[in-house]
Parts: structure tokens; sequence; C-alpha cells
């Protein structure tokens, strides 16, 4: 995974900023009617899709370098899969005309057809050839009987078989071109390429796909009471989680990664980290800061060097979730709390990500129902989000339950979880045995 490192230190001292007051600081954009400080879930995607869209710009890679790409352009098959009528059994192949309506018939055997050795000679009539799966069917044969349906006699001179009734004309064949046919669009463009694609596009014969060049995305952690691993800690200062987080969920995507390290809660650091970002990458990406604190300056600097979309959303956890344009970057200002940092992630990051790689799967992953097994206390007017165990009962039925305490800062949780449970915005609390929408981390994790 191509990786861009900053260069300066991780936690280097910036250049001191002038104070700022409340009075000063930049306003909510465009909120919520409903609430001033509120933009709906629904709302703040709507708005996401608009600002995001396919990146320009791919190259061709090997096979095997393709995996996890987007192909940049649909591939039409140069050949027939499989390439010529073959036998989907081991058994004995035969003209359907010997296939008796009534009673018996013997057949004698006149050789065998090897998957990649065919059968060279007539198949007369009276006569069956043994065939291998995947070998080519024998000149004017069009049917297989499998080994065990076949009686088998040896003579001196030759070998039988003897095929009773029940069989049909073509059973146990492959026709050519059955999976592919030549000009058949096998992959669209936008299709992600995964071990089945891979596979399929092997079967063909390519050796090089086009897809879309890597989407570069720059990241980076602020507080002045992070550090990073390595650093002694003093009192009241912590390790920084989320950028390992971050790595973490952006290399699964595949993009190119430009980390900026952790910058200082000051206003010029985060300004210039902007700047030096927006220059780098197609996205942006930085967690904490995006409160209402007397620190938080990630609002206030992408006004004056950008636009912002929306500053907070209904959602728990998540609310701090600020989206904006940097010049022709896209900006996401996450919560500080890593469980927050990681819903907001999969619930409006990856999706815009994806779509600006140009996939063709640029949405949340979808929800199945399931029993919930705890009662989950739910707020009336946001979208709430738990972590959760996704399980079956003894019947089988699919059952879920709350990982424990609900705490934003709580990362363990997340390790525990395999799924999200999501209560929309219009729902209540909710009891035992009740059914939920659950999200599960397949695909995202």
């Amino acid at each position: 995974m191509a990786r861009w490192k900053a260069t300066r230190s991780e936690n280097a001292e910036q250049p001191r900023a002038r104070s700022m007051n409340k009075t000063e600081r930049t306003p909510p954009v465009d909120c919520y009617q409903g609430d001033p400080e509120l933009l709906p879930v629904a709302e703040a995607l709507r708005r996401i899709d608009a600002q995001t869209a396919s990146i320009s710009g791919d190259e061709r890679v090997s096979l095997r370098d393709a995996l996890g790409r987007i192909v940049a352009e649909s591939i039409v098959s140069p050949m027939n899969v499989p390439g010529h009528r073959n036998s989907a059994m081991d058994g004995y192949a035969l003209a359907g005309t010997e296939l008796p309506a009534h009673g018996t018939r013997r057949l004698t055997v006149l050789g065998t057809a090897w998957a990649g050795r065919p059968f060279d000679g007539a198949v007369p009539a009276g006569s069956a050839v043994r065939v291998m799966t995947g070998a080519v069917m024998p000149p004017g044969t069009d049917t297989v009987i499998m080994n065990e349906q076949v009686e088998e006699q040896s003579h001196e001179q030759a070998e039988s078989i003897t095929i009773g009734q029940g069989h049909r004309l073509g059973q146990n064949v492959r026709q050519a071109g059955e999976d592919i046919s030549i000009g058949d669009r096998v992959l669209a463009s936008g299709k992600r390429i995964m071990p089945a694609e891979l596979g399929l596009l092997g079967s063909l014969g390519i050796a090089e796909v086009r897809v879309k060049r890597r989407l570069r995305v720059a990241f980076f952690s602020t507080g002045d009471e992070l550090r990073s691993l390595g650093e002694p800690i003093a009192m009241g200062e912590v390790y920084d989680s989320n950028r390992y987080t971050l790595y973490g969920m952006l290399t699964r995507l595949g993009v190119e990664l430009i980390d900026l390290g952790v910058v200082r809660d000051q206003p010029d650091a985060v300004h210039d980290t902007f700047l030096e970002a927006a220059g780098l990458a197609d996205a942006v990406i930085s967690t904490g800061g995006a409160s209402t604190g007397e620190a938080d300056y990630i609002g206030e600097t992408l006004a004056r060097l950008g636009e912002v979309r929306f500053w907070r959303i209904a959602i728990r956890p998540g609310r701090p979730l600020a989206f904006g344009r940097i010049g022709d970057a896209v900006f996401f200002g996450l919560p500080g709390n890593p469980v927050a940092v990681m819903v907001t992630f999969y619930q409006f990051v990856q999706p815009a990500l994806l779509r600006m790689m140009g996939s063709d799967q640029a949405h949340p992953n979808p929800t199945v129902k399931a029993t919930c097994e705890t009662r989950l206390r739910k707020k009336p007017g946001r979208v709430e989000i738990y972590r959760a165990i996704l399980a079956r009962d003894a019947h089988g039925q699919p059952t879920v339950r709350s990982t424990g305490k609900p705490g934003s800062g709580l990362l363990h949780t997340m390790s525990d979880a395999n799924c999200f449970i999501i209560l929309p915005e219009d729902g209540e609390s909710v009891e035992p045995g009740a059914q939920v929408e659950v999200q599960p981390f397949f695909g995202l994790t």
C-alpha cells in the first residue's frame, strides 16, 4: 500500500497563534431548521453525495495487482468460456440416439477422453467413450452418463457398458460459451475487483486491467493531549489511537495514504495543515477539533479556506461531524472519541470515498432484521447507533445484543462487536424481544 509520510515529526511544535474568543468563532453553517444545531442524517448523506463524484485518471496494472481496485472501463470477453463443449462429469460420452427407450443397451467402449487430451477418432453407432470431467466431447457424442449409472463389463477383446432407461439427451454436458460468450460484458466500469473477479479475468486470459487511479486521502489528528506511540505520556495526555484506526479502515479501501501526524490545537497549525493536505489529496480527514470548545478550530479554519456544507448532525455517537471542501479536496472533520470516529467513517466517509473511487457500491452496508435481547435507550429526533453482537438462537433465528456501555470513548466495545444496531430518527427506546435493524460488519472492518 502506497503511503506518503509527513516530513515533520508527528508532534512537532507549531508557531503560537493569536488567541481567539467565542465571539470570533464561525457559527454552524446551514443547519437543520428543526434544530439550530443539528442536521438530519438523511440530509447529511444527500449533501455529501452532491459534493462527491468519481475522480479522473486511470492506469493499467497486472491482474494480481488489480485486487481491490475499481474497474475503469467495461471489460468484454475475448473468448468463450468454456471454449469447447465438454463433460461436466466423469462418465461415458455417447450419442443421444443410443439412449434406450425400453430395457437396456450395451455399448462398446472405444477409449478415453482426458481433460486436455481429447479422444482422437470417430464414435460409430453402438459405441461410447470414457470421459473425464472437463474433457472435450468426442465427435458425434452429445450426452454423458455418470460412472455410477452404468454397468461395466470387461471382455478379452474389448470393454463394454450397459445402460438403462431414465436418461435425457444432452445431460451432463457443458456447451461452449455456456458461462461466458465472446463479446459478453463480464465486468462493468465501477466494479471492485475481488477474488472471484480475479479468477474470472484469469479464465479469459486477461493479464492486465485498466483501473481507476488510487484515491489520495490525507488524514491527521488534532489535540495538545495526543502523543505518538513510543513517547512518554504525562498526566492528562493520551496516545493517539484514531490515526491507527483510520489507517486500518483506509487501507482496507485501497487508497493512497498521506499521514500528516498530530497537529496542535493552534489556529495557524490547523490552517497550515489544511492547506498542505488539500494540496496533496483528493480527500482530507481530521479527527478531533470538530466540537464547539474554545480550542476547536476545525470549523472556523474550514470556513476561511473553503466552504462548510454542514457542521453537526443528529446522530449518536458522532454528532460533531463537519463536511465541506477546500479547493478541489473534500473534507471530513470527524469527532475525537474513537468509537464516534469509526461510526461516522462507516456511515458517511466510506460511502463517499467509494463514490470518489468510482465504485458502483458507494452506499452504507445493507441492514437485516434481528430480535434484540437488551433494552436500548433512544432519544427522539436523532439516529442512534449501538455496537452489538449478532448471533443465532436455538432455532436458528438471528438475535442481537448490545456490547454494554454506550460511551463513545470505549473502543473495546467496537472490538467486541460484529455489527451495529441502527435505531432510526423517528424510533423509540427498544425493549427486549423487539425487532431492530442490524448492520453487520462484513465489508466494514
